[in-house]
């Protein structure tokens, strides 16, 4: 501290024969009061020579203990008029701040948001296992889930065509599988392990999300016929597999389906589906850089697909609800993707990330402005499976704030910095985005099921804000206001918070979190007892309509959602509150990862520890000298 002598044993330290000479005292630092108190020793005090110190009228020695336990105040009444009237007084003061202490606790109060901290590696665990419960294809007996087995092992043949369709994910409560929201999922399940892989082994949870992934990768591969010409038309892709026909009028558990599956095929024209196939993939690949044979069998497959989608690039084809043979077939019933360049410019970006050429980043950067003219107005701001814009300028601003490349880029970096920073105030500000009045953000096109929005909305800006950390940054204005790290991370634990019960209806809407959670899942496998006894699809009419709990606990489920007035129905009848997804669960897994506090650091670290691979992402990019 200042005027502080140097320690024992440094070079300057003050011999005997000093002090001798020169008489100093040790005294601590001048108190309020104005007097010098003395120390036993040199630390935490100052140097004073003897004819320095202020001089006090009252001897040192005479001054009373702080720590004095009793005085003689000698209190005299002098009017007890006046004595009277100060009692009263006292007394009615201390009244009304009773009184105030008592309305306040019994008064009713507006839902106090923050509830205490959750357990955010059992969350992580049981809504992974959710994908686990979704499985298609041959069953693995290692599988924490008991009430699943093979099922859809025909997949894949029907009427004359025989191929591979067998594996991917059952998309929800239904026995459909929906290449789309397939694919989406597996790309935002890569991103969350490309940047937070560290957590994930932290918690024992690393080999499982990437078996999830490589479930659904695995399963990708499959959906397309490699084209041999550069026609449109020798491109085969399977956009889904069972239709609706069956699911409407079977409530059945996918290992007893006995019933035809539709196939559903599209061409090169399915732009919106091959682009995020080839997001997949490539971000995948990135997942397995250690296994270098699958990795690049994933990058080879994106590249091909790109390549040959670039080159097509004259169109897109929407299917429509009465050609159900069109591409995409009933799917547009339910991800009825709104455009597609998007899509291509998501793509891109990830085959970037994943090859290093610098082809696929300049498509779309060039593209970028295409995709803003093109996003629904209703999607501004929204990231989920038919609105892939808000991601991709999310990564293009890590691209810039940690491996700038600069020219050509400029321009499309900076355009995607600056739609961020807006992304994370329209998080922040009711004026674009209203709340619930138990803080849930609203940001779906609908009334209803708003979770799925909520979970990317946390996942962005958890993960932004560490971002602007690792640059040390304290916050980002927005216009004339600013937001800190603190309040976008208070933002996003609010909203997983709500989604694991800190909520008006104390309910958790991740089934098996917590102590209250829905029990009517809208879900086949869930609502039929798993007892070795095949049922068929009238018999399953008796779960459907039961308002009994499901017999199978559907462990980490993202159900649908409470309503925009945070009112909840438990009903297995009304799937817009009790249905759960792939997709909306793949947006809670991100959440909850990057919510999750980082690993202790090791001994030998030194490095700023956020539980994050900063610099991972970049190892095929390299800066052209």
């Amino acid at each position: 501290m200042p005027g502080q002598s140097n320690p024992p044993g440094s070079s300057t330290h003050t011999s005997v024969s000093d002090v001798e000479m020169y008489s100093v005292m040790y005294v601590h630092t001048i108190s309020e009061a104005g007097r010098l108190l003395p120390s036993a020793t040199k630390w935490n005090s100052i140097q004073v020579g003897f004819n320095m110190a202020p001089e006090s009228s009252t001897p040192y020695d005479s001054l009373p203990s702080r720590y004095s336990k009793s005085f003689d105040y000698q209190l005299v009444i002098t009017n007890r008029k006046y004595f009277k009237s100060f009692v009263y007084t006292s007394a009615s003061i201390l009244f009304l701040m009773l009184l105030l202490v008592l309305l306040v606790h019994f008064l009713p109060h507006k839902y106090h948001r923050h509830g205490p901290s959750k357990n955010l590696t059992l969350a992580l665990n049981q809504a992974l296992t959710f994908f686990d419960a979704q499985k298609s294809g041959s069953y693995p007996s290692s599988s924490p889930v008991k009430f699943r087995g093979n099922s859809g092992m025909q997949d894949g043949i029907f009427n004359n065509m025989h191929t591979d369709l067998v594996g991917g994910f059952y998309d929800s409560g239904n026995n459909i599988k929906f290449s789309f929201p397939t694919a989406y999922t597996i790309t935002l399940l890569s991103w969350s392990v490309i940047e937070y892989h560290e957590k994930y082994a932290d918690i024992g949870e690393l080999e499982h999300v990437k078996d999830i992934i490589k479930w659904g990768t695995d399963y990708l591969l499959k959906l397309f016929v490699s084209p041999n010409s550069t026609s449109a038309n020798s491109l085969i892709l399977y956009s889904q597999v069972g239709n609706t026909d069956n699911e409407t009028n079977c409530w059945q558990r996918p290992e007893d389906m006995s019933y035809e599956r539709p196939i559903y095929m599209c061409n090169s024209k399915a732009t919106d589906i091959l682009g995020e196939i080839i997001a997949a993939l490539s971000a995948a690949s990135i997942v397995f850089k250690q296994e270098n044979v699958y990795s690049g069998e994933l990058i080879k497959a994106a590249e091909k697909l790109y390549d040959f989608t670039i080159k097509n690039d004259t169109g897109h084809e929407q299917g429509t609800f009465t050609e159900v043979s069109a591409c995409g077939g009933e799917a547009r019933k339910f991800y009825n993707s709104s455009g597609y360049i998007d899509e291509l410019v998501w793509g891109g970006t990830w085959l970037f990330f994943a090859t290093g050429n610098n082809f696929y980043l300049e498509y779309a950067t060039e593209k970028l402005e295409a995709a803003e003219d093109e996003e629904a107005i209703s999607d501004t701001r929204i990231f989920y499976w038919n609105n892939k814009l808000t991601a991709t300028v999310v990564l293009l601003t890590r691209l810039r704030f940690f491996r700038d490349l600069g020219y050509p880029y400029e321009s499309a970096m900076g355009s995607s910095s600056n739609r961020t920073d807006q992304l994370m105030c329209s998080y922040l500000s009711d004026e674009i985005f209203n709340k619930t009045e138990g803080g849930l953000i609203l940001q779906s096109r609908y009334p209803g099921e708003p979770l799925e929005y909520a979970a990317t909305a946390s996942f962005l800006s958890k993960l932004y804000s560490d971002y602007l950390d690792l640059l040390r940054r304290s916050g980002v204005s927005c216009g004339g206001d600013g937001f800190s790290l603190k309040t976008l991370r208070s933002f996003s634990m609010s909203q997983v918070n709500y989604i694991l019960g800190d909520n008006p209806m104390k309910m958790s809407y991740m089934v098996g979190f917590g102590d209250k959670y829905p029990t009517q899942v809208h879900h086949r496998s869930a609502s039929i007892p798993w007892d070795d006894h095949h049922y068929s699809c009238a018999e399953g009419d008796r779960w459907l309509y039961s308002k009994e709990p499901n017999p199978n606990v559907l462990l980490g489920a993202l159900v649908a959602g409470p309503d925009e007035f945070d009112k909840f129905s438990d009903e297995r009848g009304k799937p817009s509150f009790t249905e759960p997804s792939i997709a909306s669960n793949a947006g809670l897994v991100a959440a909850l990862v990057a919510l999750h506090e980082p690993p202790r650091k090791s001994s030998n670290s030194t490095a700023f520890n956020l539980g994050m691979d900063q610099m991972g992402i970049f190892d095929n990019i390299h800066l052209i000298t």
